[in-house]
């Protein structure tokens, strides 16, 4: 080995689990088995920082033979785990992601927001001026096709793209829904396209023909449902005021009874006081028979009644934790739980996820607002921040290119060195918006938990 070579602390953490080592290389998202002799070795770059011959020589004589040691450090270099002397001595102390420029844009997602309204007044929806459907502000067909068409040129590369429908209420503009799914079916078999579509909504206006439409078109649903009854009428009541669980169980139930095209899954928000996800799974997973369920624990709500306090929050992991070793039994047995927030990170470690942006939002995924303009996702319909464009005049892909390029430059902040950051990447926009009224700053108020969060899903990959 050469006389010198220092450790890049930021590419490589390692996990227990039972009598095992797995290190995980943060740069490429990917999971080994340490034996003796590469754990002693990690070891000994993690202690000292900058190893010579002579400290190998002193930690390892007799214990390793030098062929082992000599195969190892290579194996590191190679990961850039750690680095070797010379003039190129620190060429790869930086993080694995150099500045990106971002010159296309393949869509393969639009989101209608096909109407403002809605018929519930929940307490912690983001949504500002809540008000009634007749009240809401509708997107038009025109609006819509528009839309379609941006998605199809924007996303011309793209053997399928994704419709989705959201509100307010999306239910309460069936014909929008009907009207754009007809002509995305017609545009996309013109162009040879498949074309998926998807809705999340509260199902109290779920009917029989409203079953069978969304059947027959094969929609991706979601239901916003929070648990319980006690739990769920906290927070989702009807304008009036009153809860909504009895009528989004009854619905939620026929729609499971009668829907066959895709799996139905329940979207839960947690809020102050809410923390027991294990019965809330329990219920929405085996009493009313969803096929998975997410959570989504609100910190950063414009109403700070409504977020969990940093106690709750922890109390709300380490449940979560429980229920991902209950995902774990399953998964062992042959059996999946539903646990999505589990099962898209079993996903995202089992892919090797690595990611320079947070998410798809103005890359891959747009959001349309009644009025036909673009943004970053649909949580920012309805917002003071900035629109990227329209659907008449297309994206301004060179604002938009300067707020993801700025995103994606994670110099100067935490994430730059975080082990999590290929993961995580600074996290939600909306998130940093609400919690600190700026889009471009990471999500730093949850980073611990995070890196909990990914190291017990380690844990659990690896078993």
């Amino acid at each position: 080995m050469t006389s010198g070579l220092k450790f890049i602390a930021h590419n490589a953490h390692d996990v227990t689990v039972g009598d095992q080592r797995i290190l995980f290389h943060i740069p490429t998202t990917s999971l080994f088995d340490l034996d003796g002799v590469s754990g002693d070795v990690l070891d000994l770059f993690k202690e000292l920082g900058e190893v010579s011959r002579a400290d190998v020589e002193a930690r390892f004589e007799g214990r390793h033979s030098p062929d082992d040691i000599l195969a190892v450090v290579e194996d590191f270099l190679e990961m850039d785990i750690i680095t070797g002397d010379g003039p190129d001595f620190d060429k790869n102390l930086r993080p694995d992601f150099p500045p990106v420029k971002i010159e296309n844009y393949p869509l393969s997602t639009i989101i209608l927001n096909v109407n403002t309204g809605c018929n519930l007044g929940c307490t912690y929806c983001y949504k500002e001026d809540l008000t009634t459907p007749a009240k809401g502000e509708l997107m038009g067909l025109d609006t819509a096709k528009k839309s379609i068409d941006l998605l199809l040129k924007e996303g011309a590369s793209r053997d399928r793209v994704n419709v989705v429908f959201f509100g307010g209420e999306p239910l309460s503009n069936m014909p929008l829904i009907k009207g754009a799914v007809a002509y995305a079916e017609e545009r996309c078999a013109a162009l040879g396209k498949k074309v998926d579509f998807s809705l999340t909504t509260n199902a109290t206006l779920l009917t029989e023909d409203i079953i069978d439409y969304l059947n027959a078109h094969k929609f991706g649903i979601a239901i916003s449902m929070d648990g319980p009854k006690a739990v769920h009428d906290k927070n989702r009541k009807t304008i009036g005021g009153k809860g909504t669980y009895d009528v989004v169980a009854k619905k939620a139930r026929m729609l499971l009874d009668r829907y066959s095209a895709r799996p139905v899954g329940a979207r839960v928000t947690l809020t102050a006081g809410v923390t027991d996800v294990e019965a809330i799974h329990a219920h929405l997973k085996y009493d009313l028979g969803f096929a998975e369920v997410g959570f989504a624990p609100v910190t950063s709500g414009d109403i700070s009644l409504f977020n969990l306090s940093n106690t709750e929050l922890h109390e709300v992991f380490e449940n979560m934790k429980s229920l991902g070793l209950a995902y774990r039994d399953a998964a062992l047995r042959g059996e999946n739980t539903g646990f999505s927030n589990m099962h898209q990170l079993m996903t995202d470690l089992y892919e090797g996820t690595k990611k320079a942006l947070p998410c798809g939002a103005g890359i891959g995924l747009l959001a349309v607002d009644h009025a036909g303009d673009l943004n970053l996702c649909h949580r920012f319909t309805g917002s003071d921040i900035d629109t990227y464009g329209s659907v008449d005049t297309g994206i301004k892909k060179k604002e938009l290119g300067a707020f993801l390029e700025g995103r994606a430059d994670r110099e100067g902040t935490w994430c730059d060195t975080c082990r999590i950051r290929n993961l995580c990447s600074g996290g939600c926009y909306h998130e940093s918006y609400a919690t600190y009224d700026d889009i471009n700053k990471p999500t730093y108020h949850y980073c611990d938990l995070m890196r909990d969060w990914i190291d017990f899903g380690i844990r659990v990959y690896s078993e």
